[in-house]
């Protein structure tokens, strides 16, 4: 937690934490951060599901090929279209005093690199559903290596940057609900 000096003098210029949120605060900042990790959590049972698969040689009993390959491709436009969704909505409104979501900086910065791996994996996903390659799981799994530490680190960061704690060093509540979302 940041400390806050508030003061100039000597005696106020002491540093106080700042005052603890209530139930009702705590909820009303902590709201962008529970939504995110309701997306990110599925996002993070379907790479388990597929990573799990490439490691192990052998896709779920339950899917057939085919629908392995959907449930890959699936994965891979859902992710993409939350992305466009965030960069095109939800962080140039967060970016007006978040750092974190400005353009320039970390969480758009993993984007990028996780769509540099992403769409490889999408296009050899799609290779595979047409019959151009046969699926190997040993490449799946390469091919996930080459962006899922970044898509891990960023699902974890970007729930991080909307936590209560860190929402309210930057807004306040009638902003917060002022949000068009």
């Amino acid at each position: 937690m940041d400390l806050v000096i508030r003061g100039n003098d000597e005696e106020s210029s002491r540093v106080e934490e700042p005052p603890k949120l209530s139930a009702a605060e705590f909820r009303a900042y902590n709201r962008f951060a529970e939504q995110m990790d309701v997306f990110h959590n599925h996002f993070r049972q379907t790479w388990n599901e597929l990573y799990n698969a490439a490691s192990n040689g052998k896709r779920p009993q339950n899917l057939t090929l085919r629908q392995f390959i959907v449930l890959g491709l699936d994965f891979c436009h859902w992710l993409s279209t939350h992305h466009s969704i965030e960069e095109r909505h939800f962080f140039p409104l967060l970016a007006k005093k978040m750092p974190a979501f400005r353009e320039e900086l970390e969480l758009l910065a993993q984007h990028k690199q996780i769509h540099a791996g992403l769409d490889k994996f999408e296009a050899y996903l799609n290779q595979c559903k047409s019959g151009e390659e046969e699926l190997r799981l040993g490449r799946m799994r390469e091919l996930m290596d080459g962006f899922g530490t970044v898509l891990w680190q960023h699902l974890d960061d970007e729930v991080k940057e909307l936590g209560a704690e860190n929402m309210r060093k930057y807004w306040t509540l009638e902003e917060l609900r002022a949000f068009p979302m």
